[in-house]
This record gives structure tokens, sequence and C-alpha cells, in this order.
């Protein structure tokens, strides 16, 4: 094939008009070698979807939290808390800690 017959190709002449030539270079630089390419685009987006399931979760906990302040403003409930979660006691008492059978480790299978 000579040149000039590779000129008359429908598609050549298609991809060799400069204003088809000219936007495919705008495209290919546009989701490809730019700052805001189409793929950095998507990892942003995904990025911000994780954010915001963060966001979602930290203020179920702030929720949490407040309701568990607001619970220990009450000395009794300060006191009922201290005791279970730390084990104290007042000075003149004592604390027997009762196990139920199924959560004793048995001394065998150690």
């Amino acid at each position: 094939m000579k040149f000039s017959e590779i000129r008359q190709n429908k598609w050549v002449r298609y991809i060799g008009n400069k204003y088809v030539f000219i936007a495919s270079l705008f495209l290919i630089w546009m989701f490809y070698f730019d700052a805001n390419s189409f793929f950095i685009h998507n990892e942003l987006v995904k990025d911000i979807e994780a954010l915001e399931d963060n966001k979602a979760f930290y203020k179920e906990e702030i929720k949490k939290d407040k309701v568990f302040i607001e619970k220990m403003k009450d000395s009794s409930e300060v006191e009922k808390f201290a005791r279970e979660v730390y084990f104290l006691k007042k000075n003149d008492e004592e604390i027997f800690i009762i196990e139920h059978q199924d959560s004793i480790k048995n001394k065998k299978n150690e």
C-alpha cells in the first residue's frame, strides 16, 4: 500500500482531522495524566465514603458516651459502676467474686 492509499482510508481521515486529534489528546490527558484525573477522582470518592462511615460510627459512639455520662451523674450509679468494673469496696466490707462453673477453666485442660 502506498501512502496516498493509506490517507484515503476512512479511519485515517477521521483520526487525521485536527479537531478529532486534539480532542483525543485532551481526553487522554484528562483521564490519565491530569492532577484531577478520573482515577484519582474515584480514589477520592472512596476516601470520602470511608470518612463518612467513620463519621457515622463516631456519632453513635458520642451518643452512647453522652448517655453514659448522664447516667454517671447519679452518685449511686457511679458507686455501682466502680464496684462492678473495678471491684472497689468500702473499708468495712468484704467482696466475694462468684464465678459460674462454665466460666472457670479446668486445670486439666490448661
